[in-house]
């Protein structure tokens, strides 16, 4: 399988389970920092998720192996997970801090 036999309406789906996943088990700085430094090895580590797949898919029950493996193989498509998981990060977190400087004196009176 190929990134091109992939939709972009399937792509978007897996990479946004993806990245919802890794917000939800808040591990978007280490999933940032690990997908920024193997951009540039997308390929490779691709390949070796073909190689491994059936002793994984043995073990785990992971219908989407073949889909993500060729969704891997493009740096574009690394990227996109990227700025999805930030996004989504942004999302969860809200504002908290835009309503402290508001404020401008944290809640205290000046009277």
């Amino acid at each position: 399988m190929f990134s091109t036999d992939i939709s972009p309406e399937r792509r978007n789906e897996i990479l946004t389970k993806i990245a919802r996943k890794t917000v939800e088990l808040r591990l978007t700085p280490i999933a940032i920092v690990l997908l920024e430094s193997t951009k540039p090895l997308s390929f490779v580590g691709s390949q070796l998720m073909v190689f491994f797949q059936p002793i994984i898919t043995a073990l785990f029950p992971f219908h989407q192996y073949e889909e993500i493996a060729a969704l891997l193989e493009e740096r574009s498509n690394i990227e996109l997970l990227i700025q999805t998981i930030e996004q989504l990060e942004e999302e969860r977190r809200g504002t908290p801090q835009k309503t402290l400087s508001k404020e401008g004196n944290h809640g205290k009176n000046k009277d």
